[in-house]
């Protein structure tokens, strides 16, 4: 499918100044046991930041989110759409916006996932990996990115291949830290030995992680914690499942659901989101807010990765902040209720490996 960019921006218009009191909205947390520091929420640019959206509308919400303290912003390579626009978009925002702020900021990228035809276009050779972090830092304008992950483990490569492509990244100036993504706790920690053994910055793990995919709590997080690495966690809302989207659904609305949630919509799951839905409304919060918080409860994610589509909904997922504080009745409650197996760990089979 090819997109039009809609209404493209004149990019010469009165500059960005950033607010004053950006860091004055909550506190940073450490990635591990290394420098890094990252924002409770980041900024995930996956799907709202390619050609399918004005550059205005993306605008207002990047410097809406930096103005609110959040200076970490996610990329890949291969997010947009179509792939390739979210790198290039914010390109353009980081020469006429953000450029005095760089030091700032933290920025990553990825490769790992299908990205140009042949066989060095996917998964983690050394050839993929450097390529694509090349392409990347071009479209992005920079001469480094902070994090660069490799997006997915590949099977067919040795792991002494990909992580060492990722030293040489680090090495060569064009990334600050490294990170993995959708390992499962056995490849983290063999990942973790060789670049140990390497010398590089492999400090953070990027997984699925929500209230109905859990998946991390039996076995990475005591790998990451052992590890002394960070995970920032990513679908923390289950594609929307864990909002007030489908808390009034009909057997109607259903079938016109978000075409990745067609099959998750099921009387069990919805019954499952209501349940939790009410636990939120005890505690003060939507059931977004609530799912957020959850993640960043103690011995939790990191960080948390939020997508958004206007500053409104940014805000939203902002109020999650006010309390992340759980009694252990409310996480036993959150157990049982969502227990079982949701249908929405569609990540998994790339962390099995």
């Amino acid at each position: 499918m090819e997109y039009e960019i809609v209404n493209p921006v004149n990019d010469t218009h009165r500059p960005y100044v950033a607010a004053a009191d950006r860091y004055e909205h909550f506190g940073y947390r450490r990635v591990g046991d290394s420098g890094l520091m990252l924002p409770p929420l980041s900024l995930g640019l996956w799907w709202n930041f390619g050609d399918n959206r004005t550059f205005d509308s993306q605008r207002e919400i990047l410097r809406h989110a930096f103005d609110r303290g959040i200076t970490h912003f996610d990329l890949a390579n291969n997010y947009g759409p179509p792939a390739g626009a979210a790198e290039e978009n914010f390109g353009r925002m980081l020469r006429n916006d953000f450029k005095p702020y760089r030091n700032e900021l933290v920025i990553s990228s990825k490769a790992g996932w299908d990205m140009w035809a042949g066989p060095f276009g996917t998964l983690g050779s050394r050839k993929y990996l450097i390529a694509s972090c090349d392409a990347s830092l071009q479209k992005l304008g920079l001469d480094y990115v902070d994090i660069f992950y490799s997006h997915r483990f590949d099977p067919k490569t040795p792991l002494e291949e990909t992580i060492g492509a990722l030293d040489t990244l680090v090495r060569s100036g064009k990334a600050l830290y490294v990170g993995i993504s959708s390992y499962s706790a056995e490849r983290t920690a063999q990942a973790k030995a060789i670049a140990k053994d390497l010398g590089a910055p492999l400090v953070i793990h990027q997984p699925s992680y929500n209230i109905l995919n859990p998946w991390v709590e039996h076995g990475l997080l005591q790998t990451l914690a052992a590890e002394n690495m960070g995970a920032i966690a990513f679908t923390p809302l289950a594609q929307g499942l864990l909002t007030d989207k489908y808390l009034t659904t009909t057997d109607v609305e259903r079938q016109g659901g978000r075409r990745a949630l067609t099959e998750q919509l099921t009387d069990e799951n919805l019954a499952k989101i209501r349940r939790l839905n009410e636990v939120a409304q005890r505690r003060g919060q939507s059931l977004a807010q609530m799912a957020i918080a959850w993640l960043l409860r103690d011995g939790a994610a990191t960080s948390v990765l939020i997508g958004a589509s206007s500053t409104t909904q940014l805000d939203e997922n902002l109020g999650a902040l006010k309390n992340v504080d759980f009694p252990q009745s409310e996480l036993d409650e959150i157990a049982q209720i969502a227990q079982g197996d949701a249908g929405i760990d569609w990540w998994r089979s790339s962390a099995i490996g």
